[in-house]
């Protein structure tokens, strides 16, 4: 009997064309209630979500993700918030000063929590029949959506998520290959010059899998991360964390 389960997980992939119809409120807050349910370091419970399904709105976030119209099309995107004011109201209430957003591993905490919510997300909203997309273009204008969302200091928009019901395009879509198996996990120690030669293949699968579904414009694997890895695409994330109340540091 196939699992329910890993059948979503091995199907899941980027959904960026929609209906148009409208998500329910009932599975929405299903959506939230289950993606609740994800682990968080501590349960300090440092991650929140703001959500707009407001057209204007998304029209504008689009935007500000670089042009990205298929946020604009999609009924609701949800902001996913790394969030220690929450965590200061407690620490604080007990006359301590909270400190954690001031160091190097309260921002690894806060962006690997965000990472584990979009994932319980994406998730529940497929379980539904929904799509989404991750959006980390949401960091390429950080204080134009602090400002949109009404974001307090100690707080940081690490990423975004699209929702809602595929077009029948999107869901015929194939899966993209992924690099091979024995490459990613590796049993007792990691095998550099296995992943290098790993990475080198995937060139040429992914190359194959371009032509084969007639994908022109997919960018290769060493084009694709040419592009983003051999420079900072962002510049200004620490900065924006600066201004947000958010430090780089170990003391």
């Amino acid at each position: 009997m196939e699992n329910a389960m890993l059948s979503l997980l091995q199907n899941r992939k980027s959904i960026r064309h929609f209906t148009g119809e409208r998500v329910s409120e009932e599975d929405l807050q299903t959506i939230f209630k289950t993606a609740q349910r994800a682990p968080t370091s501590i349960n300090g419970q440092q991650i929140s979500l703001v959500y707009t399904r407001n057209k204007e709105k998304l029209k504008t976030i689009a935007e500000l993700c670089g042009g990205q119209t298929h946020i604009a099309e999609a009924d609701v995107f949800v902001g996913v918030v790394i969030d220690f004011n929450r965590t200061s109201a407690i620490v604080e209430s007990v006359g301590r000063k909270h400190v954690i957003e001031q160091s190097a591993e309260g921002i690894m905490v806060g962006a690997i929590d965000a990472g584990i919510m979009i994932d319980h997300l994406q998730s529940a909203a497929g379980a539904l029949g929904y799509g989404t997309t991750c959006i980390g273009a949401v960091r390429k204008n950080s204080p134009a959506f602090t400002k949109l969302f009404n974001l307090p200091q100690k707080t940081f928009l690490a990423l975004g998520c699209t929702i809602g019901v595929p077009s029948e395009r999107a869901k015929s879509a194939p899966l993209k290959p992924r690099v091979a198996l024995d490459t990613f996990a590796m049993e007792d120690v990691y095998e550099s010059d296995k992943v290098k030669k790993g990475a080198l293949a995937y060139e040429h699968t992914l190359k194959a899998f371009r032509d084969k579904t007639g994908s022109g414009s997919m960018p290769t694997y060493a084009e694709i991360t040419t592009n983003y890895y051999a420079d900072v695409y962002y510049r200004s994330t620490a900065k924006d964390l600066e201004e947000q109340g958010f430090a780089f540091k170990d003391e």
